[in-house]
C-alpha cells in the first residue's frame, strides 16, 4: 500500500547522510582559506565556468522571460505537489514501473538495498545523483555488501579518492589534473603506471575502467533532473554519456528523485531544458538528454523503480518563504558567482549541497539549529540571485534564516537594546551622536576591545559621517 508523508513536515535524520557537518562553517572556512592550491584550483574554474556561461546566456534574447517562466513553473509545482505527485505515480505505474515513497533517508536506503538484493546482484552502477549522496546511499549499500561503482568521471575520481563532493556540477572542481593522476595511480584497478596527467589520457584511463563494469553490471541507480507528472517520464540531463549506459544497460534500474523535481507537462520541460544548460556548463544544449516512461519490453531496463524522497522536504514546503530553495534544478550557477564560495569550496559547508543554494537548502532539511552557522556563509551581495535561472532569492532566505537559528544570550540582549533604541527617537538621536566615539576604536576598529574585536577580525569598522543626516537635515 502507497503512502505519502507530504504534509508531516519533519527534518531529515541525524546519523545518516551528508546534510550535516562534524564543525560550523566558520571553523571549516579557516582551514579551507590555508590551503592556497584549494584557492587556486577554485578560482580558475569558477572563473571559466562563469565566463562560458556568461557568453551562451547574453545569446539569448528572451533570458529573462524563461527566468519569470521557470520561476513561475516551480511556484505552481509547490502551490500543488501532493497533486502533481498523485499524478506521476499513477502514470509511472501505468508504464509498468513500481513507485516507492520514501520518508526519509533511512526509509530511501532500506528500500534500494532490498530491491538490489532482490537481483541477486552485489554492484550496482550509478548516475550522478546528488540525493543518493544526501542520504548516504553508498556507505548504506557498502554496510550491505553491495559495492557501488560512481560512473560519472567527477564522482569516480571522488570516490577513488575516498573524498567528498565539493561541487554541485562538478565534484572534484577542487582536484587538479595532477592530483586525479595520483589518485587513479593509487586507487584505480588494471589502471597503467605510465599514465601521465593529460586530460585525454586520464579520460581515457576511467573509460578503460568503467567499460567492462557498464557491460557486466545487471542494475543502475540513478537520479532525475526532472519528472513530467503529465506522462510519468523521468530525465537525466548529462554531460559524458555514461548517464545513457547506465540507463539503457542495465536490466534493473532504480531511481531516487526528490518529491520537489516534479513539472506538470512535457511543455513545462522544455523552459528548463533551455535554463539549465546555459547556466550550468556554459553550453547551448545538453551532449545527452535521457529520458524514460516506464519500461518497454526488448528495449532498456525491464525493471523499473521509483523512490520518491521527502527526507525534510515537507518541511521546507510548510515555510511558505522557505520553500523557494525548492525550487532549485542544482545548476549551480550561484556557486559559481559566489565570492564566499570561489575562496573556500564545498567542503567546508559540510553538506552535499555547498554554496549559496547550500547554505538555504540544508538548515531547512536538517532544522536550522542543526546548520546555524550556514546561513552566515555569506556576504549577502546578491549575485547568486542575479544568477539564478529560476530567481531563488537567495539573500532573503538567508535572512529568513539567520533570524530563525539560535543566537548567544549576549548578542540577543544587544539586539533587543538596539530595537529599543530604535522605537525611541530621543535615545536614537543621542547614539548618533555617541557615534563619534567610535574614533576610540582605532582605524577600522582594530581597537576595539574583546569581545567586540572579535566583531573586527573579519570587518572593517565605518568611519563615522561629520554629521548626521539629522543634524543635516536640521540646517536646511
Amino acid at each position: 500500500m502507497t503512502r505519502t508523508f507530504l504534509g508531516m513536515p519533519a527534518t531529515a535524520p541525524k546519523g545518516v547522510g551528508q546534510l550535516r557537518g562534524e564543525e560550523t562553517f566558520p571553523a571549516a572556512a579557516r582551514r579551507a582559506l590555508a590551503d592556497a592550491q584549494l584557492r587556486r584550483n577554485l578560482g580558475h574554474a569558477t572563473a571559466t565556468i562563469r565566463a562560458k556561461s556568461g557568453a551562451v546566456i547574453a545569446e539569448v534574447p528572451d533570458w529573462e522571460a524563461l527566468r519569470a517562466a521557470g520561476s513561475a513553473i516551480k511556484t505552481d509545482v509547490m502551490a500543488r505537489l501532493p497533486q502533481l505527485l498523485e499524478q506521476l505515480e499513477a502514470k509511472v505505474t501505468a508504464a509498468g514501473a513500481v513507485v516507492h515513497w520514501a520518508a526519509d533517508a533511512n526509509d530511501a536506503n532500506r528500500i534500494i538495498t532490498d530491491l538490489i538484493r532482490a537481483t541477486g546482484s552485489d554492484r550496482v552502477i550509478k548516475v550522478k545523483s546528488m540525493v543518493t549522496q544526501e542520504i548516504g546511499l553508498n556507505d548504506a549499500l557498502e554496510a550491505a555488501g553491495i559495492a557501488p561503482v560512481e560512473t560519472d568521471l567527477a564522482e569516480l575520481i571522488v570516490q577513488l579518492g575516498e573524498d567528498r563532493p565539493s561541487h554541485i556540477l562538478v565534484p572534484a572542481i577542487h582536484r587538479n589534473r595532477t592530483e586525479i593522476r595520483e589518485i587513479f595511480l593509487r586507487a584505480m584497478p588494471g589502471v597503467d603506471p605510465a599514465l601521465t596527467d593529460e586530460p585525454a589520457a586520464l579520460a581515457a584511463a576511467a573509460r578503460r575502467f568503467l567499460r567492462q563494469t557498464f557491460l557486466s553490471t545487471p542494475v543502475a541507480v540513478s537520479g532525475a533532473n526532472f519528472a513530467v507528472a503529465e506522462t510519468g517520464t523521468l530525465a537525466v540531463v548529462e554531460s559524458e554519456g555514461n548517464g545513457r549506459m547506465c540507463l539503457t544497460l542495465p536490466q534493473t534500474l532504480i531511481t531516487v528523485m526528490g518529491v520537489e523535481k516534479v513539472v506538470p507537462t512535457w511543455r513545462d520541460l522544455e523552459v528548463f531544458l533551455q535554463l539549465l544548460p546555459r547556466a550550468s556548463t556554459g553550453e547551448r544544449m545538453n551532449p545527452y538528454t535521457s529520458m524514460w516512461t516506464g519500461v518497454t519490453p526488448g528495449d532498456g531496463p525491464q525493471a523499473f523503480h521509483l523512490v520518491l524522497l521527502d527526507n525534510g522536504r515537507s518541511a521546507v514546503l510548510a515555510d511558505e518563504v522557505g520553500r523557494q530553495a525548492l525550487h532549485c534544478i542544482r545548476c549551480s550557477a550561484c556557486l559559481n558567482v559566489c565570492p564566499v564560495y570561489e575562496r573556500t569550496g564545498g567542503h567546508a559547508y559540510g553538506s552535499v549541497y555547498p554554496g549559496p543554494i547550500g547554505a538555504v537548502l540544508s538548515p531547512q532539511l536538517t532544522g536550522v539549529a542543526d546548520n546555524a552557522s550556514l546561513p552566515y556563509a555569506s556576504s549577502l551581495c546578491g549575485a547568486c540571485y542575479d544568477a539564478c535561472p529560476v530567481k531563488i532569492n537567495i539573500p532573503e532566505l538567508l535572512v529568513h534564516l539567520r533570524d530563525q537559528a539560535p543566537h548567544p544570550r549576549a548578542e540577543s540582549a544587544a539586539m533587543a537594546a538596539a530595537a529599543y533604541t530604535m522605537d525611541h527617537p530621543a535615545l536614537y538621536a543621542a547614539a548618533q551622536r555617541a557615534t563619534r566615539l567610535s574614533r576610540l576604536a582605532g582605524r577600522r576598529g582594530r581597537g576595539l576591545p574583546p569581545p567586540l574585536s572579535g566583531w573586527a577580525a573579519s570587518r572593517d569598522l565605518p568611519d563615522p559621517p561629520a554629521q548626521t543626516f539629522r543634524q543635516w537635515w536640521a540646517k536646511r
